[in-house]
């Protein structure tokens, strides 16, 4: 089976849909890199379409957690967090309250998400792994949640978000063999999915430019 991985979508629900049109569910495992909430106008759509996918027993999708994730799990876990909900953290909210979503029935669905996905060939992350102990420590800042250090090789292809490009193409960086696919949705450049096959060969990448009603 080949791979389908889809960079951070941060809101952009009608950019979502347009690159999803160019996903084989019959041929593709779908990965997406984490961050679907936050900074564009449709949050809980997409969080609504993201799940209703992986739970379809009728395709491979996974859904790694993004950083916002972790942030919106520490608010509903603790009823507060300052930094997440003065930055976009209030209008997802309002969002959520709009679809009438219950934030305790939400949260153990997002405490499953996963860090990572790997197989022999490949990793996909939200952030990237670095030069740091603890890689999948949620509260490590240079681990695979918050990470923007110089990713390190790990003898195999990695694949990440996080550290939004504000271009139209993802950067591929010989050094740790590893593509960014943040193209900066919200910021209207676009949303990149990146298809590999089994052995992390590329077989294609695909960028579809953001729809303005996402972020205006």
């Amino acid at each position: 089976m080949n791979y389908f991985i889809i960079g951070d979508i941060h809101g952009c629900y009608h950019t979502l849909c347009a690159l999803l049109e160019q996903w084989n569910p019959q041929e593709e495992h779908l990965i997406l890199v984490g961050d679907l909430i936050d900074r564009g106008n449709y949050s809980w759509l997409v969080v609504d379409k993201c799940f209703s996918l992986l739970n379809d027993p009728s395709v491979f999708v996974t859904i790694l957690k993004g950083n916002h994730e972790a942030e919106l799990i520490q608010y509903i876990r603790d009823g507060h967090h300052e930094i997440w909900t003065s930055q976009c953290g209030l209008a997802t909210l309002d969002n959520f309250e709009h679809h009438n979503v219950d934030l305790t029935e939400l949260l153990p669905k997002l405490e499953l998400l996963p860090l990572v996905f790997e197989t022999a060939f490949f990793i996909v992350t939200h952030a990237g792994v670095s030069d740091t102990q603890y890689p999948y420590q949620e509260d490590n800042w240079d681990g695979v949640l918050w990470n923007r250090n110089e990713l390190v090789n790990l003898d195999k292809l990695q694949i990440h978000g996080h550290t939004p490009l504000h271009q139209s193409l993802p950067q591929y960086t010989e050094q740790s063999n590893s593509y960014n696919i943040d193209t900066g949705a919200y910021y209207g450049y676009g949303l990149t999915g990146i298809k590999i096959d089994d052995i992390a060969n590329v077989l294609e990448v695909i960028t579809v430019p953001t729809d303005m009603k996402d972020i205006k």
